[in-house]
């Protein structure tokens, strides 16, 4: 199998989605098998004639004897999730970007809240959109298939107020600093922010230090330095988060990461 990774080819997708990839039937290895560690993004995945098994932990998929278009979503998740795939399977998932599904989907409050599902099918023609897409040979046309339908179901608005919180929480300033600076109480910010991103501010920006440290890593190999650079408060700061979310220490997880990926949330 042979696994693609992509950037959105369209300028306006760019602000809504970080990338997507294709799983295709190619190739002498018929298992994929990879970890991936949590991140903001809400993933949603579509496969052709396959078998799924998923908990919180792991995702098994195989082929199937029947034809069937499956789609999951995950939007939520705080320890690394085991991924397997057996056999000749053909997938495409897309990383949208925080706050990208409020501008897709009109239940987007709702997804958040389940966090992950399977049989996921927000529109009438999802499903035989999906299907045509992964049918398609030519990856050219496949490619710009997939970001002409999600063009279709945009609403583009201006950036407002979630976009400038995220952004002021990205950048490192405290939550309480926020709150005050937009009039809100900390608890209005967490309840507001909750229920369009899908997760608390703490956890969010717990997660983005963790994604800005893998990023940094490969041009920084001191870990009291690389604390410092991403945002920790100290190394052991650092060391407690990656236990946390990655269930190994710093040193063993950038062992085994190819954190040079272009795509750094798949270790394979």
């Amino acid at each position: 199998m042979r696994m693609e990774f992509y950037r959105p080819v369209n300028q306006v997708l760019q602000r809504y989605i970080e990338g997507y990839y294709f799983i295709s039937p190619e190739g002498n290895n018929e298992r994929l098998h990879y970890w991936t560690f949590p991140n903001n993004f809400f993933i949603v995945s579509v496969s052709r004639d396959i078998e799924i098994e998923a908990n919180h932990k792991k995702i098994t998929i195989t082929p199937s004897l029947q034809e069937n278009i499956i789609a999951n979503f995950v939007s939520r998740y705080t320890s690394p999730i085991e991924v397997l795939v057996e056999g000749e399977v053909s997938e495409i998932t897309i990383y949208f970007k925080p706050l990208a599904i409020n501008y897709l989907f009109d239940n987007a409050h709702e997804l958040l809240q389940m966090e992950n599902t399977l049989g996921f099918n927000p529109f009438a023609d999802f499903i035989p959109a999906m299907k045509r897409i992964l049918l398609e040979n030519n990856r050219t046309f496949q490619r710009q298939s997939l970001e002409d339908y999600w063009m279709s179901k945009l609403e583009i608005r201006e950036p407002g107020l979630m976009e400038s919180i995220v952004s002021d929480l990205e950048s490192g300033l405290k939550i309480e600093d926020i709150a005050r600076n937009n009039n809100f109480s900390r608890q209005y910010l967490n309840r507001l922010f909750t229920r369009n991103i899908g997760k608390p501010p703490s956890e969010f920006y717990r997660i983005h230090r963790f994604r800005k440290a893998i990023k940094k890593q490969k041009d920084i190999r001191n870990l009291t330095e690389l604390s410092y650079e991403s945002l920790f408060y100290d190394q052991s700061h650092l060391i407690r988060d990656f236990k946390q979310l990655t269930n190994v220490s710093p040193n063993a997880f950038f062992k085994k990461a190819d954190t040079g990926n272009a795509n750094v949330w798949l270790f394979v």
